[in-house]
């Protein structure tokens, strides 16, 4: 059995719960989770790369077991995130960054190229040829960020649109655990947990606008990249995967016949992918 620890560490007032397995002193992988998830979404990839890695996946400030955030923002996802690889000792790292994690993650890299080792994305955007149809009625709150617009996005947080985040563009269905979606579910009926998704929702249009800055970014430092892609997501498309390829030619772009939460059905095939790649 592998052994993962569960802990969790204060981080400028915030306690952020995480897993951690792994040998210390290994190379260290550092995994971001994005919406509407949290670091349950890597129970079944975390086993597959103990032996080789050292592994710490956070819940992000707002999501599941994590506490909440002052701001509402993903600047200060990135400050959060930062702080919180400081504390537990993850000095240089590659990181596996997937939805909301992705723009975390960049901003982290923004910061402090030289922590960052090399970069695996999980249908985790930085290009606008990226951005499928999914995001219309988010779109139409940045136009518009009046209370109707707002109250409507409320329908990403119900269960049936968790559950179709989860099972859309997956041949299979019957393959996707409801263990997940269900957690995720719970963890959303945390009081307070709406309106910080919410704001998220909001302030995802600046990470849009950073997407030039996260593409320059790529070009100058050149870090490893693995793109594992599903296919089938509704909300990051394809085209967004071979968009890194622009910048960093030389980057390893794969993908899967599945949808958006790749690692319900994919754990096995992206682990075998990150250990070729990053070995």
């Amino acid at each position: 059995m592998t052994d993962i620890r569960y802990r969790s560490v204060d981080v400028d007032g915030i306690d952020i719960f995480y897993r951690e397995a792994g040998v210390p002193g290994a190379p260290k992988l550092l995994l971001l989770h994005g919406f509407p998830t949290s670091s349950h979404m890597f129970r079944d990839l975390i086993p597959k790369l103990t032996d080789r890695y050292h592994l710490v996946a956070p819940d992000m400030p707002g999501f599941g077991r994590s506490g909440l955030p002052e701001m509402n923002r993903f600047e200060s996802l990135a400050d959060s995130m930062t702080g919180f690889t400081e504390r537990v000792g993850f000095d240089r790292f590659a990181v596996y960054v997937f939805d909301f994690g992705a723009p975390t993650a960049f901003r982290m890299a923004l910061r402090h190229p030289e922590r960052i080792t090399a970069i695996i994305s999980q249908n985790g955007n930085a290009y606008e040829e990226g951005l499928g149809d999914g995001w219309n009625p988010v779109r139409a709150y940045w136009e518009d960020p009046s209370q109707t617009n707002r109250d409507a996005l409320r329908t990403l947080l119900t269960e049936e649109t968790t559950i179709w985040q989860y099972t859309h563009g997956v041949p299979e269905p019957e393959r996707v655990s409801p263990d997940g979606y269900m957690l995720d579910m719970h963890y959303l009926a945390r009081p307070g947990i709406a309106d910080v998704q919410l704001d998220l929702f909001g302030d995802y249009r600046y990470n849009i606008e950073m997407y030039p800055a996260f593409q320059a970014y790529f070009r100058t430092h050149r870090p490893p990249f693995l793109a594992v892609w599903g296919q089938h997501d509704p909300f990051f498309l394809p085209p967004g995967a071979e968009a890194f390829k622009r910048d960093m030619p030389e980057a390893d772009v794969q993908f899967f016949d599945t949808g958006h939460f790749a690692l319900e059905t994919h754990a096995e095939e992206i682990a075998a992918a990150i250990r070729r790649f990053l070995g």
